[in-house]
C-alpha cells in the first residue's frame, strides 16, 4: 500500500455540494465527469496532493438516512491551515455553522464546523 487516495461523502444534491465546499470552505473541484448513468464529483483542498473527496449521491434509502450523521458525533474529516482565526472568519462571513469559536488547545488551536448537511469537520492549526 502507498497512500489513501480517496474518501466519500454522501450529499443529497451534488451541485449544492460542489457550491458549499468550494466556495464557502475553498475547496477546489477536480472532477465532474458522467459515469455511467450517475455523476462522479471529486473535490479537494488547493494545496493538497493527498486524498481527494468524492461528493456521492445518495440514492438508496439507507444512503439517505446516513448524509450528515456519516461520523456520527465525531468528525468526518479535519482540515488542517495555518490561520485558524483568518479561516474561521472567512467562513463565517460565507454562511458556515460553527460550534462554538476557535479554542486553544494543546495539539493546536481549532474549532468544529458543519458541512450543508450537518457533517463535522474540524478546522485545527496546529500549535507553534
Amino acid at each position: 500500500m502507498k497512500r489513501l487516495s480517496l474518501l466519500n461523502v454522501l450529499v443529497k444534491n451534488q451541485d449544492s455540494a460542489i457550491e458549499f465546499y468550494t466556495r464557502k470552505l475553498g475547496f477546489v473541484l477536480v472532477e465532474d465527469l458522467p459515469f455511467g448513468p450517475k455523476r462522479w464529483v471529486t473535490i479537494r483542498l488547493p494545496d493538497d496532493k493527498g486524498p481527494s473527496i468524492a461528493l456521492n449521491l445518495a440514492e438508496s434509502n439507507g444512503d439517505v438516512a446516513l448524509v450528515g450523521k456519516q461520523a456520527g458525533s465525531t468528525p468526518l474529516f479535519g482540515i488542517e491551515t495555518d490561520d485558524c482565526l483568518r479561516e474561521y472568519r472567512r467562513m463565517k462571513d460565507a454562511g458556515v455553522t460553527f460550534q462554538g469559536e476557535p479554542q486553544v488547545q494543546p495539539y493546536g488551536t481549532g474549532v468544529m464546523l458543519e458541512d450543508l448537511y450537518g457533517n463535522k469537520i474540524y478546522l485545527n492549526q496546529e500549535p507553534g
